[in-house]
């Protein structure tokens, strides 16, 4: 099943075309992960899903229908987007933030209703964020920022859900709360979560379908476990690596060289110096 396909797809800024001619498909209720090289193209194919970046051609699929023909109510009651390092006005408290995911059901003949409330409570004991309601977005740590924006996007009670690069600026522990989170909001609900992800190991671990961008297109995509491997991390990072099974996951796990091998034999020698 699909959730997002594109279709002949061509994005540029400028002049400069970042991505060309693409078909891709998202399987529905699975969590995909996009990976590549810094400029690849990934958070602008992420945006263009959103429907925040206009093709030059081709088109973007959502459940079977043109997302450049459906009203942004529309795309929003289906869909949300976490754009990377986003920003609350000063003060504004998490509960405000997390009722900003209504919007999209909101009208001058609709006003807040029982499901609205309903689907706020929701949000916020699926992110953990209930205690944190009343406080100040910008008085958050980190982890508990991400984790109220994601129950923003919980609220807005979309099937699929965009994340560009949401562990970014987040120390290990928290990297790991929040993709927690997200396995499973897939798990336990089913939802189709696509997301841009720098750290290949943590890709691995969390994705079950992975989407490697380089050079305008899709490399490879497919299972971490069918489609990573050195050949892989050469083409699409040019880096030479050692892929190894994950101690605890099974997963494939990418050690980097570079010059590696070289630093650690001079560390040895310096230790028995």
């Amino acid at each position: 099943m699909k959730a997002l396909e594109t279709n002949r797809l061509t994005l540029s800024y400028g002049e400069q075309p970042i991505i060309e001619n693409l078909d891709l498909t998202i399987p529905k209720g699975q969590i995909t992960v996009l990976i590549g090289g810094n400029g690849s193209g990934k958070s602008t194919l992420l945006r263009s899903m959103a429907r925040l970046l206009k093709p030059d051609s081709g088109a973007v699929l959502l459940d079977g229908a043109n997302i450049s023909s459906m009203s942004t109510k529309e795309v929003a009651r289906q869909l949300s987007i976490l754009p990377q390092g986003p920003s609350a006005p000063e003060g504004l408290t998490v509960l405000q933030l997390v009722k900003q995911g209504r919007y999209p059901y909101q009208s001058w003949l609709k006003t807040w209703s029982e499901e609205d409330e309903r689907m706020v409570k929701r949000a916020l004991k699926a992110t953990g964020t209930e205690e944190l309601a009343e406080r100040a977005v910008d008085s958050l740590s980190g982890g508990q920022r991400q984790r109220a924006w994601i129950a923003m996007t919980l609220a807005q009670g979309t099937r699929t859900i965009l994340l560009d690069e949401p562990t970014t600026y987040l120390d290990l522990t928290h990297q790991i709360e929040v993709l927690d989170l997200l396995f499973e909001l897939n798990e336990l609900e089913n939802r189709t979560i696509v997301m841009v992800l720098h750290d290949i190991n943590l890709a691995c671990r969390y994705a079950h379908h992975i989407v490697a961008v380089k050079d305008k297109t899709v490399y490879a995509c497919g299972k971490p476990e069918e489609i990573v491997d050195e050949q892989l991390i050469r083409h699409v990072f040019e880096m030479e690596c050692r892929i190894v099974p994950d101690p605890e996951f099974g997963t494939p796990m990418c050690i980097p060289l570079g010059r590696g091998r070289d630093i650690g034999k001079r560390k040895k020698t310096h230790a028995t110096a």
